[in-house]
């Protein structure tokens, strides 16, 4: 129960109090289950839009509205860590000024085009899914960006130099979860696109693909795994999710 409380207080603004200590062995227990408080926020993410959409706003309008309740169910960490990390990347500096950088608490012109592009891509593709009223795939979006999180912890990955949070995640996800998660998407994903089987999957391999490429690069142009490169993981991989399930094909 310590590890599901504290996943909750991590991931959300819910009102769960986390355990006194943690240690990495808690703390990589917690983040085994980030899929399954994904899936929670998931499917308030997908309560609000079908609320929204049976009050007659328009589909754009409850998109947005959506993506701005998903930022504050998440205290807008994730987006947070988003900018700071394209700032971060965007500076061609060494490694450590790259850290120093995203540690400033500025958000750059690097950063605020990120925010600009993930909020506007989630929020149209969330709209795409209403109009197609694909429910199940605007959970399946928001759920895959927390088994990124899974995966970018896996065993072998270094925490960045003076990272706190890095330094409690990094590398504490062993092989079964590493493979479960995605599998569990695999299956699961297959029902988000009805009519259409096969696009679930392919999403679901091309996100976690994309998002794996990002964090390995951030890995090596950071010397590790942060905090700020874990939220953008979740940006990253919901965005390009949201964006794949509202394909027309």
């Amino acid at each position: 129960m310590n590890a599901v409380r504290l996943a909750i207080s991590w991931l959300t603004v819910a009102p769960v109090g986390g355990p006194s200590t943690v240690d990495r062995h808690l703390a990589g227990r917690a983040i085994t289950l980030a899929p399954l408080v994904g899936l929670l926020l998931g499917a308030g993410t997908a309560a609000a839009l079908w609320v929204f959409d049976r009050a007659g706003l328009t589909s754009a309008l409850a998109g947005l509205l959506a993506v701005g309740l998903l930022a504050l169910g998440t205290r807008g960490m994730h987006l947070d860590g988003l900018a700071d990390t394209a700032d971060g990347l965007g500076s061609y500096g060494p490694p450590e000024r790259a850290r120093q950088i995203m540690k400033s608490g500025a958000a750059g012109p690097f950063g605020v085009a990120a925010l600009i592009f993930a909020i506007g891509i989630q929020a149209f593709a969330f709209a795409a899914l209403v109009d197609e009223r694909r429910w199940a795939a605007i959970v399946c979006a928001v759920a895959l960006g927390r088994v990124a999180v899974v995966i970018a912890c896996r065993r072998g990955v270094p925490a960045a130099p003076e990272s706190g949070f890095g330094t409690l995640v990094a590398g504490t996800q062993p092989l079964a979860p590493v493979i479960c998660w995605p599998v569990l998407a695999l299956a699961g994903c297959v029902f988000a696109v009805p009519g259409n089987f096969w696009l679930g999957p392919v999403v679901v391999v091309g996100a976690l693909a994309g998002s794996l490429l990002v964090a390995r690069h951030c890995v090596r142009r950071f010397g590790g795994l942060s905090g700020d490169v874990l939220g953008a993981t979740v940006e990253i991989t919901s965005s390009l999710a949201a964006l794949g399930f509202s394909s027309t094909l």
